[in-house]
């Protein structure tokens, strides 16, 4: 299902945004009967709260509650709610700053998304809305459809989304835009030097594999890096829990997807080049084993302390193979470690970055495009504990505190690039929540996009 507002705006019905402060003047403007429902229905305006205006012919309009300040600061996109109207067009009416229109109308975008691939759904007319006055209509349905994108290839379960089927995704996307794209898999792996992707994936009948594509051939240049972890047994140190949700582990490689759908369906004046990684963790005779050695692409040894650690050694090579062509930004996305998701939470993004420039715009972009994302250090007094003595990294070092960031210092050994940006995602929405269907949910694209006037000096 693609997103999309409303063609035409003149057969819509009203839905009235009415702040808990405005509501007793809202009342007073209304019909005696009108005035009568709303009360008689228990509406208070309440951030969220959604009521259907009866009219002669069946429903008139619908009206909903702004809330207060506070309630706005805690509860993001809680007007999305609107998006299960009845089927038809609607167009907002209400005392809206360009923020707030911009926030309701991504919102109901992105409450429209549905996962129905395994499952038989009847057919109903959606609702949809007018866009708002002063919206960015084409910018918002390029970042909702790259979201959709990326939930749709985190929802996939891994026997339908292995390598395989994620090269397809990637080159389909590639295609669609005429990006040039190749693939690297199997052995060709270790014959082009990308050994610790090969060590993680070869395991798997489906054969570990590199993605790249390159778009647009003039302006700054953009290089995006994605972990492509299709399914993560946890390898020979299998997971003891969480598993069952181990078919988002290819969250970053969804992420960059949905991200480079964005910039491109825009047509941003830049030069894009997108690498992924992807690969199986499983079990056979020839898996990556604990206390394994091996030499990465960039020629850095790595000790295998826990084969559960995959992400990054995929990410290291990839990262090599990313600085050794000139770039002006490099990001990488992965849904790395646990110990981010202890700090965060599900719904806040951590990021590292040593380029206050960067940090700054990406902060302001996330305010912008309702992506909230959170700064953690590159803390450089911790390179020690990623550093074992048998070789130069230590892939899983056990120390047992800053989990998140001592794997960050280790994809930055890979990375040396002094505009880097490593976001730790954890890609999924544990439970329903406006606009963010429980499942896979894409982190920090929308901030990322928003940030790039900034960060490249479009």
């Amino acid at each position: 299902m693609v997103p999309a507002f409303a063609d035409d705006a003149t057969a819509s019905r009203p839905l009235y945004v009415v702040a808990a402060d405005d509501l007793a003047g809202f009342l007073a403007d209304q019909t005696e009967a009108v005035r009568d429902w709303l009360q008689a229905s228990g509406f208070t305006a309440a951030l969220g709260d959604l009521q259907l205006i009866p009219g002669a012919d069946g429903v008139a309009g619908a009206v909903i509650g702004f809330g207060n300040d506070k309630a706005r600061a805690r509860a993001r996109f809680a007007l999305a709610k609107a998006a299960g109207l009845p089927g038809g067009a609607w167009h907002l009416v209400g005392d809206l700053t360009p923020a707030a229109r911009d926030e309701v109308a991504l919102g109901w975008l992105l409450a429209q998304y549905r996962f129905d691939r395994y499952r038989k759904v009847a057919a109903v007319e959606p609702a949809l809305l007018v866009l708002p006055e002063g919206c960015d209509g084409r910018r918002l349905l390029a970042m909702a459809a790259g979201e959709y994108l990326t939930r749709d290839l985190i929802n996939t379960p891994a026997q339908d989304m292995g390598p395989d089927e994620l090269e397809a995704a990637f080159l389909a996307l590639a295609e669609r835009f005429g990006a040039r794209a190749k693939v690297v898999k199997g052995d060709a792996l270790l014959e082009q030097n990308f050994p610790m992707i090969h060590a993680v994936g070869r395991a798997s009948p489906r054969e570990p594999r590199l993605l790249e594509m390159h778009w647009g051939t003039a302006g700054p240049s953009l290089t995006l890096v994605g972990k492509g972890v299709c399914f993560d047994t946890g390898g020979l140190n299998i997971k003891t829990s969480g598993m069952a949700l181990m078919k988002k582990d290819m969250g970053g490689a969804a992420t960059v997807m949905g991200l480079a759908q964005m910039i491109m369906q825009l047509a941003l004046p830049i030069r894009l080049r997108v690498i992924v990684a992807a690969v199986e963790n499983v079990i056979s005779g020839n898996a990556l084993k604990p206390k394994d050695i091996l030499t990465s692409r960039k020629g850095l040894t790595v000790e295998v302390n826990d084969t559960d650690a995959e992400g990054r050694l995929v990410l290291g090579d990839a990262l090599a193979l990313a600085t050794e062509t000139p770039t002006d930004v490099l990001i990488s996305m992965a849904t790395l470690t646990g110990a981010a998701r202890t700090a965060l939470g599900p719904d806040l993004a951590p990021y590292y970055t040593d380029d206050a420039v960067m940090a700054a715009a990406l902060e302001q972009g996330a305010i912008d495009s309702f992506d909230p994302v959170w700064r953690l250090p590159f803390h450089t007094p911790y390179e020690h504990i990623i550093e074992p003595g048998i070789a130069d990294l230590d892939n899983a070092p056990g120390w047992g505190f800053a989990g998140s960031v001592t794997a960050a210092l280790f994809l930055r050994r890979f990375a040396e690039h002094p505009r880097y940006m490593h976001f730790d995602i954890y890609g999924h929405t544990p439970a329903d929540a406006p606009a963010r269907p429980k499942g896979g949910v894409g982190q920090g694209a929308r901030a990322i996009l928003a940030a790039l006037p900034a960060m490249l000096g479009l």
